[in-house]
């Protein structure tokens, strides 16, 4: 499974250096889903849906206000005069301004208005007004986004509370256990990985049974473990079950928080929450599927999700066909290896149809950077036969124009061979990867 190839590959790209092309394809992969690797100490196991529902922050903290979780007064505005009503109506001390993009690095982007940064304190509401004029309506660049940056078109206007401690608190699916688990740190506001690697002693970890779930003791001994102490422990306990609530409510496959946090005047709040959803639970999570913001999806990888296709897009000029994470990266250093770059790479997965070979193939011709095609092929159970089928249909009906070159390797390969031998098509055999990869990097040198 892609998840758990790409969990191996984490740990073993923690531990080696990589081709640029690599880095740039495990990116990639990081970004389209979440990943959460606590080393030893926690061993999760992830899950990887087809498709991963993208929220913005106001609507996650929605979902959690309706269960009863505590979170920072807010509303949502998608023009300046109603930024500024917004920020009178709160009536709080401080008011924190967020534009709403699904990149991070908000706060050190910057705007084409000239506006720098994408949060913002204030205490007098009129700024708000003021700020949101320069952030509605104009792209938002950080270190996430496209070069050109994101439009804004939404921002929530929210009290701004003051945190005197910061703890982590994440429930995720871990097939180890068969079920959810909670994770915490008292170690909040950070990034995990790097409290787990350096005191993975500050990662406490308590299986939930399905049938029970959060028992009070357990959640008790979570809060303990976060550091909360006297009325704030009985508080905290509170939050960590109606959290699970939340899990269970929405087909969660993952609810995230950093930091569930202290304030001064002896409130818990989550004050930033991310949250996975199982897609294959869509059909009853009609209502949360419904808020999906796809305005700044890829075109290509959501229309390569149409076809149970995951697409990566990187800079080079030989694009990738491959099935599995582990594959898709190893064909992007081999490539690199031999002096050339991928332009992209569709993961195909463990199935397989003619249909999906044929519409990868138009996905990956229609980026004007490709001037090879290298199909990596390779798994036990991966029938040859009909990915051969596919590439001579898409070839002839494509017109492919660019140099092709096909390593296969599974099941039904010699009527694959002869399929795509008597198809007359100019198409160049490989008999591994690093014979594909070297073909492929010639066959454009050539041209």
């Amino acid at each position: 499974m892609l998840a758990t190839s790409l969990l191996f590959l984490l740990r073993f790209h923690a531990n080696m250096a990589t081709s640029m092309a690599s880095q740039a394809a495990a990116r990639g992969l990081r970004a389209a889903s979440f990943r959460h690797l606590f080393l030893d100490k926690v061993k999760c196991t992830t899950v990887s849906p087809r498709r991963w529902l993208n929220l913005q922050e106001y609507q996650s903290k929605k979902l959690m206000q309706e269960s009863g979780v505590a979170v920072q007064r807010f509303y949502v505005a998608d023009s300046a005069s109603e930024a500024l009503k917004a920020a009178k109506r709160l009536n709080a001390k401080e008011i924190v301004l967020k534009a709403q993009i699904l990149a991070g690095g908000r706060g050190k982007g910057v705007f084409d208005s000239g506006l720098k940064g994408g949060v913002h304190l204030t205490k007098d509401p009129a700024v708000v007004g003021e700020l949101a004029k320069k952030m509605l309506g104009f792209n938002l660049t950080t270190k996430q986004t496209p070069k050109d940056g994101v439009k804004v078109k939404t921002v929530m206007v929210a009290e701004a509370l003051d945190i005197s401690r910061e703890t982590y608190f994440a429930i995720l699916m871990d097939r180890s256990c068969n079920g959810p688990v909670m994770v915490g740190s008292p170690q909040g506001g950070m990034d995990i990985e790097e409290v787990a690697a350096s005191t993975p002693e500050l990662i406490f970890k308590e299986i939930i049974d399905i049938f029970e779930g959060v028992r009070d003791d357990q959640a008790l001994r979570m809060a303990a473990n976060l550091g909360f102490k006297g009325p704030l422990q009985r508080q905290a306990a509170d939050q960590i079950k109606r959290l699970y609530d939340l899990f269970l409510k929405v087909d969660a496959t993952q609810v995230e928080v950093n930091p569930l946090g202290e304030t001064p005047e002896g409130q818990v709040v989550c004050f930033d929450a991310k949250i996975n959803f199982d897609d294959n639970a869509e059909f009853r999570q009609k209502a949360v599927f419904a808020m999906d913001d796809m305005t700044e999806s890829d075109p290509t990888e959501m229309e390569a999700a149409k076809w149970d296709l995951k697409y990566i897009g990187l800079d080079g000029n030989i694009a990738c066909f491959v099935n599995g994470a582990g594959l898709a990266m190893a064909t992007c250093d081999i490539i690199d290896l031999h002096g050339g770059k991928p332009a992209n790479f569709l993961d195909l997965g463990g199935g397989v149809k003619e249909r999906q070979v044929y519409e990868a193939f138009k996905l990956l011709t229609a980026d004007p950077k490709v001037e090879a095609i290298l199909v990596n092929i390779f798994g036990g159970i991966v029938n040859c036969a009909i990915i051969a089928n596919g590439i001579t249909k898409a070839c002839r009906e494509l017109e492919l124009k660019v140099p092709l070159v096909v390593r296969l390797e599974g099941t039904n390969v010699t009527e694959a061979k002869r399929i795509l031998t008597e198809s007359g098509l100019p198409i160049t055999a490989a008999e591994n990867l690093d014979d594909a990869a070297r073909k492929a990097v010639a066959a454009i040198k050539k041209e």
